[in-house]
């Protein structure tokens, strides 16, 4: 019974942990930014420079990651209170996502230790086989209709319609386009397909190895 608890327990971390994890690294991907100003013309769009775009992009990342920056100002954005709300909800977002990730990225280290120390590695391949499944699901999802999964997206995770920026009030909104997110989704989800491929190779090699 111990060791089942211990297995469900640690499957559950696993996941949230390479979930997380691949969170962390998008929302802090510069380099996709980057791309996207230039794939999407926005500069010339916003007749705003590139280098002026990206100073402001860092300074909402810099808001959205400390703990310690509890004002937002864009100099080259102004924001409504209703934006400059939404902002700190996705900062608490941010915040709540890394400390899941720091939690079980501690917790499935223990846990892989454990199930090596047991002999029990080989159940990790089928979870995997089944994991593999979902973010695959989700790209698919992205391909067909990325503005409903958007929208259920900020429905789910927002009780207000904040995040409803207005051009006009909230010109940030223009620098940030849904296609930029979309291109976020993608990556997130690539990653974690990516993982989780390789720890289903890695899971398989090691189990056939020592078992």
């Amino acid at each position: 019974m111990k060791v089942k608890f211990i297995h469900f327990f640690g499957i559950a971390c696993l996941f949230l942990c390479i979930l997380t994890v691949a969170i962390a690294i998008t929302i802090n991907f510069v380099p996709l930014y980057a791309f996207d100003l230039d794939y999407f013309s926005i500069p010339e769009k916003l007749g705003i420079s590139k280098t002026v775009l990206l100073e402001n992009y860092h300074i909402l990342l810099d808001y959205l990651n400390k703990p310690w920056i509890t004002e937002l100002h864009m100099p080259d954005f102004p924001s409504s209170e209703d934006g400059l709300f939404h902002f700190y909800e996705v900062k608490k977002l941010f915040l709540f996502n890394y400390a899941v990730a720091a939690v079980t990225t501690i917790s499935t280290i223990f846990y892989v230790f454990f199930m090596k120390r047991q002999r029990l590695v080989w159940k990790l391949i089928r979870p995997f086989q089944w994991g593999m499944l979902i973010p695959f699901v989700v790209l698919i999802l992205i391909a067909l209709n990325f503005d409903q999964l958007f929208i259920t997206f900020h429905e789910v995770f927002f009780n207000n319609d904040a995040w409803m920026f207005n051009p006009s009030t909230d010109p940030v909104i223009l620098a940030l386009p849904e296609s930029f997110f979309m291109h976020c989704f993608i990556l997130a989800f690539a990653l974690i397909e990516v993982t989780i491929i390789a720890g289903y190779f890695f899971t398989k090699r090691i189990a056939f190895k020592k078992e």
